[in-house]
Formats: C-alpha cells, sequence, structure tokens
C-alpha cells in the first residue's frame, strides 16, 4: 500500500508521540506517578535548603514527577530524619542531608530517634563540602590572625561564636579554635544557619562558623568575611581564603558530604530510579555551576560509595568526638 508524504509524517508523528508518552509513564511509575518530597532538615534560606530546590528544579524533568521542598527544621535535622524513617516506603519521600544529621548526630546523641543503618537506605551522594569559619561586617577583622587579636584585645580573650546546631562539627571546631589560638571561645547554638546568619548580619554576633555554602552569597556580597576553611586545600570559591591547616590547626582534612535518603524497605527500583535520575541532574552544566558557585564541590556518588563515605566519616568523628571528652546526651 503507498503512503502519501503527508500521511507517513503524520504516523511518524503520532508514533513520537506515543513513544514520548510510554517514556514519561516509564519515568513516573517507580514514583507511582506521585508528587515526591524532598524532605530538608534546616529552615527555608539556609544553604541546604537552596541546594535542595536548586536539585528538586531539575529532578522533576528527570523523574517525570512534581518534585517539592518539604522543610521539617529543629534539633539540627533530627525531625526531619525521624519524619523520614516514619515516612512510607514508596519511592516518593527522600532525605537531603549533610553528615551532620546521618554521622553526628547518632554520635553525640543517645537517642536520636533514628538510626541511620537500619532505618535508612543510602540513595546516592552528590557533593563534598567544607565548614568555614566567618566574622559579621561589624567587626574590624579582614582575616583570621586579625579576628584572633582583635578579640583578645576588645574582648578581653573571650568571644562567642554561633554554630548552626549544638553537639555538631562546627561547635567541636570553635572548642578546638578556642584551645589553639588561646581564645575563651564560646559556641552557641542556633536552630540552623538562617537565623545564625540573620544574627551575624546584624551584628548581634561576632562570629559563627559554618559550611561555605551557608556564608558564601553573604560572603560575597562584603556583609560578612569568611576568614578560615577546613579542608586540605583552598576552595576554588574562595580563592584567597586560607585553610586552618596553613593557619597551623590540623586535623580536620576529611570533608563532609551531602547525600540522598530513602526510608528502609523502599525498593531498589526505586532507589536506582532517583539514583540515576540525579546523576542526570548533576550532569547539566546550569546545575553544576550553581551548587558549585556555592561552594560545593560536585560529584556523583553512586549507593555503594555514599555508604562507605559514611562509614568512613563516623569513624573518624567517633575518634575526634571522644577525644574531646563530650559525653553523648
Amino acid at each position: 500500500m503507498a503512503f502519501s508524504r503527508r500521511s507517513l509524517i503524520s504516523r511518524v508523528a503520532r508514533t513520537a508521540l506515543v513513544l514520548a508518552t510510554v517514556a514519561t509513564v516509564g519515568l513516573a511509575s517507580a514514583q507511582g506517578g506521585k508528587t515526591v518530597k524532598l524532605l530538608v532538615g534546616f529552615p527555608p534560606g539556609g544553604g541546604t535548603d537552596a541546594i535542595a530546590r536548586i536539585l528538586a528544579e531539575r529532578l522533576k524533568d528527570e523523574l517525570g514527577v512534581p518534585v517539592v521542598v518539604e522543610n521539617k527544621p529543629g534539633a539540627g535535622g533530627q525531625i526531619a530524619a525521624q519524619a523520614l524513617k516514619a515516612a512510607p516506603a514508596d519511592g516518593t519521600t527522600f532525605f537531603i542531608s549533610h553528615d551532620h544529621t546521618i554521622t553526628i548526630l547518632p554520635l553525640v546523641t543517645k537517642n536520636p530517634g533514628f538510626d541511620p543503618v537500619t532505618d535508612f537506605v543510602p540513595v546516592a551522594g552528590f557533593a563534598t563540602f567544607v565548614n568555614s569559619f566567618a566574622v559579621s561586617g561589624g567587626t574590624p577583622a579582614k582575616s583570621f590572625a586579625d579576628y584572633v587579636a582583635w578579640v583578645k584585645g576588645a574582648g578581653g580573650g573571650k568571644g562567642a561564636v554561633g554554630v548552626p546546631a549544638p553537639a555538631s562539627v562546627p561547635e567541636f571546631l570553635v572548642k578546638v579554635v578556642g584551645e589553639k589560638f588561646k581564645l575563651d571561645l564560646v559556641a552557641a547554638p542556633y536552630r540552623g544557619s538562617a537565623p545564625l546568619i540573620a544574627d551575624m548580619l546584624g551584628n548581634q554576633i561576632a562570629a559563627g562558623v559554618a559550611s561555605v555554602p551557608d556564608f558564601i552569597e553573604n560572603h560575597k556580597a562584603g556583609k560578612l568575611r569568611i576568614v578560615a576553611v577546613l579542608g586540605d586545600k583552598r576552595q576554588s570559591a574562595l580563592p584567597d581564603v586560607p585553610t586552618f591547616t596553613e593557619l597551623g590547626l590540623a586535623g580536620f582534612e576529611d570533608v563532609p558530604f551531602y547525600g540522598v535518603f530513602a526510608p528502609a524497605g523502599t525498593s531498589k527500583a526505586a532507589v536506582d530510579h532517583f539514583s540515576q535520575a540525579l546523576n542526570k541532574t548533576l550532569a547539566v552544566p546550569e546545575v553544576r555551576d550553581r551548587l558549585t558557585a556555592m561552594g560545593l564541590t560536585v560529584g556523583y556518588m553512586p549507593q555503594a560509595q555514599l555508604a562507605a563515605r559514611e562509614r568512613a566519616y563516623a569513624k573518624v568523628w567517633a575518634r575526634i568526638i571522644k577525644d574531646s571528652g563530650f559525653v553523648p546526651q
């Protein structure tokens, strides 16, 4: 049977439409066509929230379903982690978290209400980052050495340093920094980085320790100053800022990570589907550029690699916390 050119084009167009529809259905099948929730354990406005929203914006296209960020702030991400534990394991709820909630909380809390090993499934990692020490615009310090001199002078050797959560890596860092540079520093815990930064911008507190993604926007705007970073090398987004190793404080070279986790019992198909979608999302130049500009070192980590990274990081920090004399609360 002969077909006219117009008829042939019409048939090709219908076939393409059918294939596209099948592909979309296939993308959504792992989530049952339902909206995917990305839990975040900190308030809107902080670094983790901003990262989650950048990813969600593109993940919706890769997953073929709506993706929403749901903030459940409080207790350093503990509330969000407990919400993940209670969520149905149907591939619709995931948790974007850094090291504090997943690794540190179980080491410093007697009963955090979740066990990351038995209650969660690692899905994929997507970046590493470093914590940083910043000073508010109300201080005259232009460098970390200036800050030390200012505290010893105007502050009589005493100072308060804000941290995003109690019993966190930033709080332990405040203690070690004080001991190393002979300062009487007290860590002031906040409920996330957003309220900490608000107080720094209002000159209510002179210094803070949080992740580079938390501070970098205001650093670039000149509203506060990052004067030192952790890790074994300077950050590409902050080439002029020295590491604490350069300043004589070693032992904090192992950098924290960001990962995605699902409730225990989530099917391998759903985990793999989300992991692949995340990998494709990270390959988009615009996404990588936006995350890199926030101070992240972007790099996809499949499930096994994320799990291994988590175990290694926990081992390092279990020793540091024990040596500090901290008693789990």
